[in-house]
């Protein structure tokens, strides 16, 4: 169940930290893919020097008594909730938190192994308040970023255009001076096509690019490295975050080592992303914000920072909440958010906490 509880949060989890990626058009779905899983999988193998302290956190030692905290009912009630949720959640195309599923797990499992005993201020110094504070941050982080970004942007004369894909060349919609109405076009609903052979132009494929140079460099070459750099960073403090949180199951049921435990882990949070991650991986590049590659550059870089330092102290924060919240601030700053996915989103992950504590506490009565 720990390893079922890893590949959905692979399916759930692994295309957050390149949805900026794929949602901006700097590259497609599998190019994104393969990048997410390298990076996520170096994040997991790394979680074994850097984040012992986030396993600690989520065997439930402290949160419960530890006599309740090593019995087998109690783990496999934690893992059958967690993993459960995550993989409804996925089925509806919904990016939950994985902290979230297993807080919520722990409690469930808890409270029904012992009434009462549920250590509360624990559960809020511990996991509730960094659940709830470090999206918020993430929103203000880039809210506030973003707009920096752009000034040193225009200092540098660094111009945006629109463009479309004009065979195998983008070219800026001013250039084209194209229009359906003109004569020799014939237009679709989807499709304009030009009345030139083996030329096809579609005004649905268009991106948002950037004119200039910077050291010499095309400014659109420099600001797609630096993006899947942070795309990269993303995925690789994902791993870093994710991976000691649930290989804490294993190791609280004394099953594998902690470098066995983390490594197992890691090979099925990689696997889940591969094989179950598309209908999320649409929502969060698509569905919440519509980006050009500067905005998804500062939404990684926030996401990364805050992920990566958290991980560090043993705070156990949200990559998802983190993640979103950062396209949330963009969305906004930009007049590009689609509320109306955000709520859905946000309502998701109220749900989660409950959802995942019943499930866990309904495991644990029926196995004992």
């Amino acid at each position: 169940m720990a390893l079922i509880l890893a590949f959905a949060n692979g399916a759930n989890d692994n295309y957050k930290g390149v949805a900026t990626l794929f949602g901006s058009g700097t590259t497609d779905y599998k190019g994104a893919l393969i990048w997410a899983t390298i990076t996520t999988f170096l994040g997991s193998f790394f979680a074994f020097y850097f984040a012992t302290e986030l396993a600690k956190t989520f065997t439930g030692a402290g949160l419960v008594e530890p006599d309740i905290a090593g019995s087998p009912q109690f783990i496999l009630s934690v893992a059958i909730g967690a993993s459960l949720t995550l993989l409804l959640a996925t089925k509806l195309g919904f990016p939950i938190s994985t902290t979230h599923s297993l807080t919520g797990a722990l409690v469930g499992a808890g409270s029904a192994a012992s009434w009462g005993n549920v250590h509360l201020a624990v559960l809020g110094n511990k996991f509730l308040i960094p659940l709830m504070v470090s999206p918020i941050i993430a929103v203000i982080a880039a809210a506030v970023l973003y707009p920096l970004f752009r000034y040193f942007r225009q200092k540098l004369k660094l111009e945006k255009e629109t463009c479309v894909c004009v065979g195998t060349k983008w070219v800026p919609l001013g250039a084209a001076q194209i229009s359906p109405s003109m004569p020799g076009i014939a237009s679709t609903a989807t499709t304009t096509e030009v009345a030139i052979p083996s030329i096809e132009l579609s005004l649905d494929g268009c991106q948002e690019r950037y004119r200039g140079s910077i050291a010499g460099i095309s400014a659109q070459k420099f600001l797609d490295g630096l993006h899947f750099l942070s795309s990269g960073a993303v995925s690789f403090a994902r791993g870093l975050n994710d991976t000691p949180k649930i290989a804490a199951l294993l190791l609280a049921g004394t099953a594998l080592d902690v470098q066995f435990s983390t490594i197992l882990t890691g090979v099925a949070i990689m696997l889940g992303g591969l094989i179950a991650g598309r209908r999320v991986a649409h929502t969060v590049s698509h569905d919440i914000t519509k980006l050009n590659a500067g905005q998804g550059f500062t939404a990684n870089l926030v996401t990364s920072f805050l992920v990566i330092v958290a991980s560090k102290w043993g705070v156990p924060v949200s990559t998802t909440h983190v993640s979103c919240g950062s396209l949330f601030g963009i969305g906004g700053i930009t007049g590009g958010a689609k509320w109306k996915t955000i709520g859905k989103i946000v309502g998701a992950w109220i749900i989660t906490l409950p959802m995942a504590g019943f499930i866990a506490a309904g495991s644990f009565l029926l196995l004992t």
